[in-house]
Protein backbone atom coordinates (compact mmCIF):
# COMPACT_ATOMS: atom_id res chain seq x y z
CA UNK A 1 0.00 0.00 0.00
CA UNK A 2 2.85 2.38 0.83
CA UNK A 3 4.43 1.65 -2.55
CA UNK A 4 1.16 2.36 -4.36
CA UNK A 5 0.74 5.64 -2.48
CA UNK A 6 4.29 6.66 -3.39
CA UNK A 7 3.65 5.90 -7.07
CA UNK A 8 0.39 7.87 -6.89
CA UNK A 9 2.17 10.89 -5.38
CA UNK A 10 4.92 10.70 -8.02
CA UNK A 11 2.35 10.57 -10.81
CA UNK A 12 0.49 13.54 -9.33
CA UNK A 13 3.68 15.58 -9.10
CA UNK A 14 4.47 14.90 -12.78
CA UNK A 15 0.96 15.77 -13.94
CA UNK A 16 0.82 19.06 -15.87
CA UNK A 17 -1.43 21.53 -14.08
CA UNK A 18 -4.38 22.80 -16.14
CA UNK A 19 -6.39 25.65 -14.59
CA UNK A 20 -10.16 25.71 -14.60
CA UNK A 21 -11.93 27.55 -17.47
CA UNK A 22 -12.22 31.27 -16.81
CA UNK A 23 -14.05 34.24 -18.35
CA UNK A 24 -11.41 36.69 -17.13
CA UNK A 25 -9.47 36.89 -20.43
CA UNK A 26 -12.61 37.92 -22.31
CA UNK A 27 -13.68 40.45 -19.68
CA UNK A 28 -10.18 41.91 -19.58
CA UNK A 29 -10.16 42.23 -23.38
CA UNK A 30 -13.47 44.11 -23.30
CA UNK A 31 -12.21 46.43 -20.55
CA UNK A 32 -9.00 47.25 -22.42
CA UNK A 33 -10.97 47.82 -25.63
CA UNK A 34 -13.14 50.36 -23.77
CA UNK A 35 -10.00 52.18 -22.59
CA UNK A 36 -8.53 52.26 -26.11
CA UNK A 37 -11.77 53.58 -27.61
CA UNK A 38 -12.01 56.27 -24.95
CA UNK A 39 -8.40 57.41 -25.30
CA UNK A 40 -8.56 57.33 -29.11
CA UNK A 41 -11.67 59.51 -29.05
CA UNK A 42 -9.92 61.96 -26.76
CA UNK A 43 -6.82 62.20 -28.98
CA UNK A 44 -8.94 62.71 -32.11
CA UNK A 45 -11.11 65.38 -30.46
CA UNK A 46 -14.10 63.03 -30.66
CA UNK A 47 -14.31 62.58 -26.94
CA UNK A 48 -17.39 60.64 -25.85
CA UNK A 49 -16.76 61.32 -22.20
CA UNK A 50 -14.51 59.77 -19.56
CA UNK A 51 -16.89 56.93 -18.67
CA UNK A 52 -15.33 54.28 -21.02
CA UNK A 53 -11.83 55.15 -19.79
CA UNK A 54 -12.69 55.03 -16.09
CA UNK A 55 -14.90 51.96 -16.23
CA UNK A 56 -12.51 50.08 -18.52
CA UNK A 57 -9.52 50.95 -16.34
CA UNK A 58 -11.29 49.95 -13.12
CA UNK A 59 -12.45 46.61 -14.52
CA UNK A 60 -9.01 45.90 -16.04
CA UNK A 61 -7.21 46.63 -12.75
CA UNK A 62 -9.64 44.45 -10.81
CA UNK A 63 -9.31 41.53 -13.24
CA UNK A 64 -5.51 41.79 -13.38
CA UNK A 65 -5.12 41.72 -9.60
CA UNK A 66 -7.66 38.90 -9.17
CA UNK A 67 -5.96 36.90 -11.91
CA UNK A 68 -2.49 37.46 -10.49
CA UNK A 69 -3.73 36.49 -7.03
CA UNK A 70 -5.11 33.23 -8.39
CA UNK A 71 -1.85 32.41 -10.16
CA UNK A 72 0.16 33.29 -7.04
CA UNK A 73 -1.95 30.98 -4.88
CA UNK A 74 -1.62 28.17 -7.42
CA UNK A 75 2.16 28.54 -7.26
CA UNK A 76 2.32 28.72 -3.46
CA UNK A 77 0.05 25.66 -3.10
CA UNK A 78 2.57 23.60 -5.07
CA UNK A 79 0.49 23.04 -8.19
CA UNK A 80 3.35 24.02 -10.52
CA UNK A 81 5.93 21.33 -11.23
CA UNK A 82 9.11 21.51 -13.34
CA UNK A 83 7.17 21.13 -16.58
CA UNK A 84 4.96 24.12 -15.74
CA UNK A 85 8.02 26.16 -14.75
CA UNK A 86 9.70 25.36 -18.07
CA UNK A 87 6.56 26.36 -19.96
CA UNK A 88 6.39 29.68 -18.13
CA UNK A 89 10.01 30.39 -19.01
CA UNK A 90 9.46 29.65 -22.68
CA UNK A 91 6.28 31.72 -22.72
CA UNK A 92 8.02 34.70 -21.13
CA UNK A 93 10.94 34.42 -23.55
CA UNK A 94 8.60 34.40 -26.55
CA UNK A 95 6.60 37.27 -25.09
CA UNK A 96 9.73 39.41 -24.75
CA UNK A 97 10.73 38.42 -28.30
CA UNK A 98 7.34 39.65 -29.54
CA UNK A 99 7.94 42.91 -27.69
CA UNK A 100 11.32 43.26 -29.42
CA UNK A 101 9.54 42.89 -32.76
CA UNK A 102 6.89 45.39 -31.64
CA UNK A 103 9.40 48.11 -30.85
CA UNK A 104 11.54 47.08 -33.81
CA UNK A 105 8.64 47.97 -36.11
CA UNK A 106 8.44 51.50 -34.68
CA UNK A 107 12.21 51.97 -34.78
CA UNK A 108 12.05 50.77 -38.38
CA UNK A 109 9.34 53.31 -39.18
CA UNK A 110 11.48 56.07 -37.68
CA UNK A 111 14.50 54.97 -39.71
CA UNK A 112 12.46 54.64 -42.93
CA UNK A 113 10.96 58.11 -42.58
CA UNK A 114 14.26 59.74 -41.68
CA UNK A 115 16.63 57.98 -44.07
CA UNK A 116 14.42 57.13 -47.05
CA UNK A 117 11.06 58.90 -47.25
CA UNK A 118 12.21 62.44 -46.50
CA UNK A 119 15.17 62.33 -48.94
CA UNK A 120 12.94 60.87 -51.64
CA UNK A 121 10.24 63.50 -51.14
CA UNK A 122 12.89 66.20 -51.44
CA UNK A 123 14.06 64.77 -54.78
CA UNK A 124 17.19 62.99 -53.65
CA UNK A 125 18.10 59.75 -55.42
CA UNK A 126 14.85 59.43 -57.41
CA UNK A 127 14.53 58.99 -61.13
CA UNK A 128 11.10 60.57 -61.18
CA UNK A 129 10.96 64.03 -59.66
CA UNK A 130 7.70 63.45 -57.78
CA UNK A 131 8.59 66.19 -55.32
CA UNK A 132 8.11 68.80 -58.05
CA UNK A 133 4.49 67.74 -58.45
CA UNK A 134 3.66 66.99 -54.83
CA UNK A 135 5.59 69.40 -52.60
CA UNK A 136 8.13 71.49 -54.52
CA UNK A 137 9.06 73.35 -51.33
CA UNK A 138 9.80 70.19 -49.36
CA UNK A 139 13.25 70.18 -47.73
CA UNK A 140 15.40 67.27 -46.61
CA UNK A 141 15.77 68.27 -42.96
CA UNK A 142 15.23 66.47 -39.66
CA UNK A 143 13.10 66.87 -37.64
CA UNK A 144 10.58 67.48 -40.38
CA UNK A 145 7.15 69.06 -40.11
CA UNK A 146 6.10 68.80 -43.73
CA UNK A 147 6.41 71.40 -46.51
CA UNK A 148 6.47 74.99 -45.25
CA UNK A 149 5.74 73.74 -41.69
CA UNK A 150 2.09 72.98 -42.41
CA UNK A 151 1.28 72.29 -38.76
CA UNK A 152 3.28 75.16 -37.28
CA UNK A 153 6.81 75.27 -35.97
CA UNK A 154 7.93 73.27 -32.96
CA UNK A 155 11.02 72.58 -30.91
CA UNK A 156 12.50 69.21 -30.00
CA UNK A 157 13.14 67.97 -26.48
CA UNK A 158 16.82 68.30 -25.56
CA UNK A 159 18.55 64.99 -24.92
CA UNK A 160 20.66 66.08 -21.96
CA UNK A 161 17.87 67.30 -19.71
CA UNK A 162 15.05 65.09 -18.46
CA UNK A 163 15.68 62.33 -21.06
CA UNK A 164 19.24 61.88 -19.75
CA UNK A 165 17.98 61.89 -16.15
CA UNK A 166 15.42 59.25 -17.11
CA UNK A 167 18.19 57.19 -18.68
CA UNK A 168 20.14 57.29 -15.42
CA UNK A 169 17.00 56.36 -13.47
CA UNK A 170 16.27 53.29 -15.58
CA UNK A 171 19.90 52.14 -15.72
CA UNK A 172 20.08 52.46 -11.93
CA UNK A 173 16.85 50.50 -11.58
CA UNK A 174 18.44 47.70 -13.60
CA UNK A 175 21.20 47.55 -10.99
CA UNK A 176 18.80 47.60 -8.02
CA UNK A 177 16.62 44.78 -9.35
CA UNK A 178 19.76 42.72 -10.02
CA UNK A 179 20.86 43.31 -6.43
CA UNK A 180 17.39 42.21 -5.28
CA UNK A 181 17.68 39.03 -7.34
CA UNK A 182 21.06 38.15 -5.81
CA UNK A 183 19.67 38.83 -2.32
CA UNK A 184 16.74 36.50 -2.98
CA UNK A 185 19.02 33.71 -4.21
CA UNK A 186 21.08 34.11 -1.02
CA UNK A 187 17.88 34.05 1.07
CA UNK A 188 18.35 37.62 2.33
CA UNK A 189 14.67 38.49 2.15
CA UNK A 190 14.76 41.89 3.87
CA UNK A 191 17.57 43.09 1.65
CA UNK A 192 15.69 41.81 -1.40
CA UNK A 193 12.54 43.69 -0.38
CA UNK A 194 14.45 46.94 0.17
CA UNK A 195 16.16 46.69 -3.22
CA UNK A 196 12.79 45.99 -4.84
CA UNK A 197 11.19 49.05 -3.28
CA UNK A 198 14.15 51.07 -4.52
CA UNK A 199 13.45 49.74 -8.03
CA UNK A 200 9.78 50.68 -7.71
CA UNK A 201 10.74 54.21 -6.59
CA UNK A 202 13.04 54.62 -9.61
CA UNK A 203 10.28 53.44 -11.96
CA UNK A 204 7.79 55.90 -10.45
CA UNK A 205 10.37 58.69 -10.69
CA UNK A 206 10.88 57.87 -14.38
CA UNK A 207 7.15 58.09 -15.06
CA UNK A 208 6.90 61.39 -13.19
CA UNK A 209 9.74 62.87 -15.23
CA UNK A 210 8.22 61.64 -18.48
CA UNK A 211 4.83 63.11 -17.57
CA UNK A 212 6.46 66.47 -16.88
CA UNK A 213 8.37 66.22 -20.15
CA UNK A 214 5.15 65.56 -22.08
CA UNK A 215 3.42 68.60 -20.61
CA UNK A 216 6.45 70.79 -21.38
CA UNK A 217 6.78 69.43 -24.94
CA UNK A 218 3.07 69.78 -25.72
CA UNK A 219 2.47 73.21 -24.21
CA UNK A 220 5.91 74.82 -24.22
CA UNK A 221 7.51 73.43 -27.39
CA UNK A 222 4.35 72.95 -29.49
CA UNK A 223 5.45 69.36 -30.08
CA UNK A 224 2.18 67.49 -30.63
CA UNK A 225 0.92 64.45 -32.49
CA UNK A 226 0.31 66.77 -35.46
CA UNK A 227 3.94 67.91 -35.60
CA UNK A 228 4.74 65.95 -38.73
CA UNK A 229 6.37 62.54 -38.78
CA UNK A 230 8.70 63.54 -35.95
CA UNK A 231 5.85 64.33 -33.56
CA UNK A 232 3.94 61.15 -34.31
CA UNK A 233 6.97 58.85 -34.02
CA UNK A 234 8.18 60.68 -30.89
CA UNK A 235 4.93 60.11 -29.01
CA UNK A 236 4.44 56.64 -30.46
CA UNK A 237 7.82 55.39 -29.25
CA UNK A 238 8.04 57.23 -25.93
CA UNK A 239 4.34 56.70 -25.20
CA UNK A 240 4.40 52.94 -25.73
CA UNK A 241 7.61 52.69 -23.75
CA UNK A 242 6.00 54.68 -20.93
CA UNK A 243 3.08 52.27 -20.98
CA UNK A 244 5.52 49.36 -20.64
CA UNK A 245 7.27 51.09 -17.73
CA UNK A 246 3.87 51.58 -16.07
CA UNK A 247 3.00 47.91 -16.44
CA UNK A 248 6.47 46.93 -15.29
CA UNK A 249 6.18 49.13 -12.20
CA UNK A 250 2.84 47.54 -11.33
CA UNK A 251 4.41 44.11 -11.68
CA UNK A 252 7.33 45.18 -9.47
CA UNK A 253 4.90 46.32 -6.77
CA UNK A 254 3.01 43.02 -6.92
CA UNK A 255 6.22 40.98 -6.71
CA UNK A 256 7.46 43.09 -3.79
CA UNK A 257 4.20 42.59 -1.91
CA UNK A 258 4.47 38.84 -2.53
CA UNK A 259 8.00 38.91 -1.14
CA UNK A 260 6.69 40.66 1.96
CA UNK A 261 4.07 37.90 2.27
CA UNK A 262 6.76 35.23 2.30
CA UNK A 263 6.40 34.09 -1.31
CA UNK A 264 9.31 32.82 -3.45
CA UNK A 265 12.20 30.63 -2.41
CA UNK A 266 15.89 30.91 -3.28
CA UNK A 267 15.64 27.82 -5.49
CA UNK A 268 12.19 28.55 -6.97
CA UNK A 269 11.15 32.08 -7.91
CA UNK A 270 10.36 32.38 -11.60
CA UNK A 271 7.60 34.90 -10.90
CA UNK A 272 10.36 37.21 -9.70
CA UNK A 273 12.69 36.31 -12.59
CA UNK A 274 10.01 36.89 -15.22
CA UNK A 275 9.41 40.43 -13.99
CA UNK A 276 13.18 41.03 -13.82
CA UNK A 277 13.53 39.89 -17.45
CA UNK A 278 10.78 42.26 -18.48
CA UNK A 279 12.30 45.18 -16.57
CA UNK A 280 15.73 44.66 -18.14
CA UNK A 281 14.05 44.61 -21.56
CA UNK A 282 12.39 47.95 -20.77
CA UNK A 283 15.80 49.36 -19.80
CA UNK A 284 17.44 48.24 -23.04
CA UNK A 285 14.63 49.64 -25.19
CA UNK A 286 14.95 53.01 -23.48
CA UNK A 287 18.69 53.18 -24.19
CA UNK A 288 17.98 52.62 -27.90
CA UNK A 289 15.13 55.11 -27.78
CA UNK A 290 17.29 57.73 -26.04
CA UNK A 291 19.96 57.43 -28.72
CA UNK A 292 17.77 57.32 -31.84
CA UNK A 293 15.00 59.72 -30.77
CA UNK A 294 16.70 62.25 -28.53
CA UNK A 295 20.42 62.24 -29.40
CA UNK A 296 20.60 61.62 -33.16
Amino acid sequence: MATQAAHHDAAASNRYFVPDPSAWPFVLTAALAAVVVGVAGFLENKHIGPIPIWIGSAVAIYIIFRWLRAVSLESEHGKYNQAVDSTYRMAMAWFIFSEVMFFGAFFGALWYARELSIPWLSGEGTKVATHLTLWPMFENIWPNNGPMELNGSFETVGAWGLPFINTLLLLTSGVTITMAHHALKENHRLSCILWMWATVALGVAFLGCQGYEYVHAWEGLNLTLSSGIYGSTFYMLTGFHGMHVTLGTIMLIIITCRLMSGHFKPESHFGFEGVAWYWHFVDVVWVGLFIFVYVL
